[in-house]
Formats: C-alpha cells, sequence, structure tokens
C-alpha cells in the first residue's frame, strides 16, 4: 500500500507562485518515477510533470514548460513542484501520483501510475 499526500495548495494572484508538495509512505520511494497532474472543473485530468525514479530526467506538458519544475528528495520521500508566473488557465485539482513499476522513466501517461493522492486545489485569480 502506497499513500501519498498533497500539500501547498491555496490562493495565488496570476503572476504569483507556489510549491506543492507530495509526500510519500508505504514503499521504497526512490525506486519509482513521480508524476503531477491536474484536473481543472468539467475537464479531464491532465498530464503537468514527471521525474524519473532518479531524479536525471524530467518531462513537462506544453503548458507548463519554462514555467514549473517538478524535483524529488528521495531522503525525504517527497517530490515538489515549484509552479512560477501562475495563470488564471493553472486553477485545477493537482494530483500527486506515483509509478506502477519500479526503476521506470519519467511518464505521461496516467495509465502508468498505480497511486494517487487526494489532491491540493490550486486556485489563480486575476
Amino acid at each position: 500500500q502506497v499513500q501519498l499526500v498533497e500539500s501547498g495548495g491555496g490562493l495565488v494572484q496570476a503572476g504569483g507562485s507556489l510549491r506543492l508538495s507530495c509526500a510519500a509512505s508505504g514503499r521504497t520511494f526512490s525506486y519509482y518515477a513521480m508524476g503531477w497532474f491536474r484536473q481543472a472543473p468539467g475537464k479531464e485530468r491532465e498530464f503537468v510533470a514527471a521525474i524519473s525514479w532518479r531524479g536525471v530526467t524530467t518531462i513537462y506538458a506544453d503548458a507548463v514548460q519554462d514555467r514549473f519544475t517538478i524535483s524529488r528528495d528521495n531522503a525525504r520521500n517527497t517530490v515538489y513542484l515549484q509552479m512560477n508566473s501562475l495563470k488564471r488557465e493553472d486553477t485545477a485539482i493537482y494530483y500527486c501520483a506515483a509509478h506502477g513499476v519500479a526503476y521506470s522513466g519519467a511518464a505521461r501517461e496516467r495509465n502508468e501510475y498505480g497511486y494517487w493522492g487526494q489532491g491540493t486545489q490550486v486556485t489563480v485569480s486575476s
């Protein structure tokens, strides 16, 4: 069993920054790629960013490239999402996810992730 708990969401003005955290427990965190996804009201859950199990490779959705940064601290079993230059369209519930296979690379597909957190709300106002 894997538990993922997100934190750091909130209300921020456009142009501002937030850092999301996702604390993992229940298995060897450092062996698994991690990802962030988001879901806006009335929309499908979409990929935001992912990081490989070693943290060497990161990938991003085009919409957040050059504004968001994913990172991980395996000693703390935590993955982060630094979000800068936030826009209204970034408003969504943000979910942390752990890949279902050990030693995996960063992945964009939802179905590759076996464990999900409960999500944290990010609201960007104009």
